[in-house]
C-alpha cells in the first residue's frame, strides 16, 4: 500500500461566511423522516454505532475475525463518522421536501472527518485505512468492475477524479442566483468534531494555521483509498474488509430502520427430548455429531427433526448468538419449512408464534397473505379477503425486518447466501450474516451441477468464517458426498438412516408409453373411477397443462361436490391463485396417519411440475410420472403413499419414458431411465432406501454422471477462485449480481389485461403496492420474451402484451408461440 503522511494537526476551514440561517448542530438532520421532526446527524450516528454493539453480540469473534483483534473497535468507531459528511448545507437543503438534487457523496466528505480525528487521536495507519475505507464505501463501491454495467452507480473513483472541482464540492458552492452556497460553517464544523471527540473520548481537535481545508482533506484520503485498494490484496486482509464493511452497512441499515436485532433463538437446545415419539438411531446420532454433517434419510423418516437435532447441538458449543439458516430450493417449499418450523418451535416470550425469517423475492406477499389468513380464516381451502393498506405496510415492515436478519432462525433460498459472495455494500452484509452461523442445506440434490458446485465453494468461506454446515437428502449420489467432504476442511460425519427405515411404499412400473398417450390417459380415468387420489408429474408446463385439460372434466365428474376434485400446480400463476392451490393442495391431500386421514377426501386428481416435489407434505393413493432426473423421480415418488400407511400396502409408481429432456439435460433423463431398467431386470418392484442407494449409483455410475461430477468440480473451484478470493474486496461487482440474478431471479409480471386493477390497488388513501402483488406472475427474467414483455416504469413492473391466462390451468404462451418449457 501507499504511503501516506497523516498531517499532524487540523487547519482553519478558510474563509467562509456562514448563511442567513445558519445552521447548528441540533438541527442537522440525517434523514427526510419522520416528516413532522426528522431524525437527527447525531442521534442516528449513535443509534448506528450501538447497533454495532448488537452485531458483535451476534457474530463475536468467529473463525477469521479472531485474527482481527481491532476488527470491532474499527467499525464502531466507523459507525460514528459514517453520515459525518451530511453536515453539508447542499446535502441538508436536499432533505427538504422537492429539495434540489446536491450531487455530491457525503461519504466523501466524511472523509474530511476521519482524517481530522486521526490525527487528534494518533490513529495507526491500519486503522486510519480500514475506518476510512469503511466510511466511505457504505454506499458505493471505491473502484469500477472490470465491464461496464448499462445504467449503474458510479463508483467513488469514477465520480471524484482530476476534474473534480473540490473547493465547489465541499467548500463554497455557486448557487443559480450567483451568491455562494457555503457548505459547512466554521460554528457548526467546531460543534460536530466536539460531539465526535466526546463520543471517542478524546480531546477535540485544535485549530491550527496552514493546514488543509475540509474539501482537501476529503481530496487527500480519498486518492489514498484508491491508491490503497486498487491492486489486488492478501486474501485475508480483502475478506476482514468486506466483513467490517457488512458490520457497518448491517448496522445502519438496521439502524436506520430502528430495528432490534434479536436475541431469542426459537430452536431449543434440547430439541431432541422435546419430540413426542421415540427418536430414530439417526435422529439419535445426529444430534450427538459435533461439526459438519451428511444425513442420507428417506423421505417420511424425520429428516427435518434429525436437522433440527443436530443445529440444536451446535449451538451450544459456539460463540456469541450463533443463527440458524435452513435452505430449500423452491418458494413453496421455504413457505411449508417456516410454517412448520413456527408450529414446531418456541416462541419468544410473551409471543404467540416463533419468529421466523424467510428469504425469498416475494417474501412481503408470502406475509401479506398470511396476515389476511389470520385476520379472515378461513375454511383452510382459499384465499381470504382482500389485505387492507395497513396490512400491506405491515408485511412490509416484517419483510423489512426480514432482510435486514432480525430473526435468529431463517429459511432461504441458497440463491441468497450466492449473493453475499458478490460482496459490495448491497451484499456485504449478507456474508456477515454467515459468520458464527449453522447452515442446514435441505435437498441439495436438486441443483443443477453449477449451482452444486457454487454452494460447495461457499461451505468452504462458512467454514473459514466459523460456520458449521448439514446437508440434508433422501437423494445424495456417492460423487456429491465426495464434492462435500473436498470442500471443508474439518472432517464431515455421514450418517444414513438403518434400511428398514422406511416401510415399503411402492410397487415400481415402468412404461414405455408417453404419459400423454390414450393407454396412458386412460389407466388415470381408470385409478380416478377407483378413487384412488391420484399425483401426475410432468416435466413441462405445457405438458401439465394440456394434461390438466384432459383429465379435470373426468376428475370433476367422479366427485362432483368437490370444487377441488381436480387441481392444477406449477410456477406460472398470479400469486394468489398459487396461494389459493397450494392451500387445496394440503387441505385435500394430507398426509395419511394410522387409521384415519382428518380432513382428506377420497380421489381427486393433481397434475403438477417439479414445484410438487419439494417439502410439500402431500400423499397420494397413485402416481405417474414422467422420468426425469433420478433424484426427481424419487422426490415425486416421495408424494406417493408417502408415510406407507396406505391399507392396500405398497400401491403403484409409474413411470413413464420419455424422448426429450426438456427441461433438464436429456444425458441425466437418460441415465436416469437406464438404471430404473436395470433394477427392474434384476426384479426389484419397489423403491426403498436400499433401491434408491442403488439406483442413484447406478445413474452417476455413467459417462453422464462422470461429466456431472466434472462441471461441479469446475464449478466450485472457478467460484472460489473468482468471488471467494476477496483480493479486489472494495471494486464494483455489479455485472456478477446481474448475472447471477438472471440465472436463479424470478420477476414479477402484470397482464396487460390487470392494469387497471392494479392501479386501484396500488393509488389512492388505501393504495399500496403489496395489495396488488396477488395479480403478480412470477417469470424467469429469459421467459419475457416469450411473452413480449415490456417494463412499465410508472407501474414498476414488466407487463405482458401477449399469452393467455386461466386462474385454474395459469398462463401460457399465445397460440403462435411455441410453448415454453421453463418449469
Amino acid at each position: 500500500m501507499a504511503d501516506r503522511t497523516v498531517t499532524p494537526r487540523p487547519a482553519p476551514l478558510g474563509n467562509m461566511r456562514p448563511g442567513p440561517m445558519a445552521r447548528v448542530l441540533t438541527n442537522v438532520r440525517a434523514k427526510s423522516v419522520p416528516k413532522n421532526d426528522p431524525e437527527r446527524l447525531t442521534t442516528h450516528s449513535r443509534i448506528v454505532h450501538d447497533t454495532v454493539a448488537q452485531i458483535e453480540q451476534r457474530v463475536a469473534t468467529a473463525g477469521e475475525l479472531a485474527t482481527e483483534p481491532a476488527f470491532w473497535e474499527r467499525v464502531r468507531t466507523a459507525a460514528l463518522l459514517h453520515d459525518a459528511g451530511k453536515v453539508a448545507e447542499g446535502f441538508q437543503q436536499q432533505l427538504l421536501p422537492e429539495g434540489p438534487f446536491w450531487g455530491q457523496r457525503h461519504e466523501v466528505l466524511s472523509l474530511a472527518y476521519v482524517d481530522l480525528l486521526a490525527c487528534a487521536g494518533e490513529w495507526t495507519e491500519e486503522n486510519l485505512l480500514m475506518i476510512a475505507t469503511l466510511v466511505a464505501t457504505h454506499h458505493r463501491a471505491l473502484h469500477p468492475g472490470h465491464s461496464a454495467v448499462p445504467g449503474g452507480r458510479q463508483s467513488l473513483a469514477e465520480q471524484y477524479n482530476s476534474h473534480t472541482r473540490w473547493d465547489e464540492a465541499f467548500t463554497s458552492t455557486p448557487l443559480p442566483d450567483g451568491g455562494p452556497q457555503i457548505q459547512v460553517t466554521r460554528k457548526l464544523h467546531r460543534e460536530l468534531l466536539a460531539w465526535f471527540a466526546g463520543a471517542l473520548h478524546m480531546d477535540p481537535p485544535g485549530a491550527a494555521d496552514g493546514g488543509a481545508n475540509l474539501a482537501e482533506r476529503a481530496r487527500l484520503l480519498l486518492d489514498h483509498l484508491l491508491m490503497a485498494w486498487r491492486q489486488p490484496v492478501a486474501q485475508d486482509l480483502g475478506l476482514l474488509a468486506v466483513l467490517a464493511q457488512g458490520a457497518l452497512t448491517l448496522a445502519d441499515h438496521a439502524g436506520s430502520a430502528h430495528e432490534r436485532l434479536q436475541t431469542h433463538m426459537p430452536l431449543p437446545t434440547d430439541y431432541l427430548q422435546r419430540l413426542p415419539y421415540p427418536p430414530y438411531p439417526h435422529q439419535w446420532r445426529s444430534a450427538t455429531t459435533n461439526g459438519h454433517l451428511v444425513l442420507v434419510s428417506p423421505t417420511g423418516s424425520g429428516k427435518t427433526e434429525a436437522g433440527l437435532s443436530w443445529a440444536a447441538h451446535q449451538l451450544r458449543t459456539m460463540p456469541g448468538l450463533p443463527r440458524v439458516v435452513w435452505t430449500l430450493p423452491y418458494r413453496a417449499s421455504l413457505n411449508a419449512a417456516r410454517r412448520r418450523l413456527q408450529r414446531d418451535l418456541v416462541p419468544a416470550p410473551g409471543a404467540d408464534i416463533p419468529d421466523i425469517g424467510l428469504l425469498h423475492g416475494t417474501v412481503a406477499h408470502t406475509l401479506l397473505v398470511e396476515a389476511v389468513d389470520d385476520e379472515c380464516p378461513g375454511d383452510g381451502t382459499s384465499v381470504g379477503a382482500e389485505p387492507t393498506a395497513a396490512m400491506a405496510r405491515q408485511a412490509r415492515a416484517r419483510a423489512g425486518a426480514m432482510r435486514l436478519f432480525a430473526q435468529r432462525l431463517r429459511v432461504a433460498t441458497p440463491h441468497q447466501l450466492l449473493r453475499g459472495a458478490i460482496a459490495g455494500p448491497v451484499y456485504s452484509s449478507v456474508l456477515l450474516e454467515q459468520t458464527n452461523s449453522v447452515f442446514v442445506l435441505d435437498e441439495l440434490h436438486a441443483y443443477e451441477p453449477e449451482t452444486f458446485g457454487r454452494l460447495c465453494a461457499a461451505m468452504g468461506l462458512w467454514e473459514r468464517l466459523g460456520s458449521r454446515v448439514a446437508v440434508l437428502s433422501a437423494t445424495l449420489a456417492p460423487s456429491m458426498i465426495t464434492l462435500i467432504e473436498e470442500s471443508l476442511a474439518q472432517p464431515v460425519t455421514c450418517h444414513r438412516a438403518p434400511q428398514g427405515t422406511s416401510p415399503v411404499r411402492h410397487r415400481l412400473v415402468l412404461d414405455e408409453e408417453p404419459i400423454n398417450a390414450p393407454e396412458s390417459v386412460e389407466r388415470l380415468r381408470t385409478w380416478l373411477d377407483e378413487c384412488h387420489s391420484v399425483l401426475v408429474v410432468v416435466n413441462t408446463v405445457a405438458t401439465a397443462q394440456a394434461l390438466y385439460e384432459e383429465l379435470s372434466d373426468h376428475a370433476r365428474s367422479c366427485l362432483p361436490d368437490d370444487p377441488h376434485a381436480a387441481l392444477l400446480l406449477h410456477s406460472r400463476f398470479k400469486n394468489r391463485d398459487r396461494d389459493a392451490i397450494e392451500k387445496s393442495l394440503l387441505h385435500r391431500h394430507p398426509e395419511r396417519v394410522a387409521g384415519c386421514r382428518p380432513g382428506a377426501r377420497a380421489g381427486g386428481l393433481t397434475v403438477a411440475t417439479q414445484a410438487v416435489e419439494v417439502s410439500l407434505q402431500l400423499d397420494f393413493d397413485r402416481g405417474a410420472v414422467e422420468n426425469a432426473p433420478v433424484e426427481a423421480v424419487a422426490q415425486r415418488a416421495g408424494r406417493v403413499n408417502r408415510r406407507g400407511l396406505h391399507p392396500e400396502g405398497p400401491v403403484e409408481f409409474r413411470v413413464h419414458r420419455t424422448e426429450a429432456g426438456r427441461p433438464y439435460d436429456a444425458a441425466a433423463v437418460a441415465a436416469s431411465w437406464e438404471a430404473l431398467s436395470v433394477l427392474v431386470a434384476e426384479g426389484v418392484e419397489t423403491l426403498s432406501e436400499e433401491d434408491v442407494e442403488r439406483l442413484l449409483g447406478l445413474a452417476y455410475d455413467t459417462d453422464w454422471g462422470r461429466a456431472w461430477e466434472r462441471q461441479a468440480r469446475w464449478a466450485r473451484d472457478a467460484f472460489a477462485e473468482d468471488f471467494l478470493s476477496f483480493s479486489e474486496p472494495f471494486h464494483d461487482r455489479t455485472e456478477f449480481a446481474r448475472g447471477l440474478s438472471e440465472q436463479f431471479d424470478s420477476v414479477d409480471v402484470l397482464r396487460s389485461e390487470d392494469i387497471e386493477e392494479y392501479r386501484d390497488l396500488t393509488t389512492g388513501p388505501e393504495g399500496h403496492p403489496l395489495r396488488a402483488s396477488g395479480l403478480l406472475i412470477p417469470l424467469r427474467i429469459g421467459q419475457l420474451k416469450t411473452y413480449d414483455a415490456r417494463y412499465e416504469r410508472g407501474l414498476g413492473v414488466h407487463v405482458l402484451n401477449d399469452g393467455v391466462y386461466d386462474a385454474a390451468t395459469g398462463l401460457r404462451p399465445s397460440p403462435d408461440w411455441e410453448p415454453e418449457t421453463i418449469l
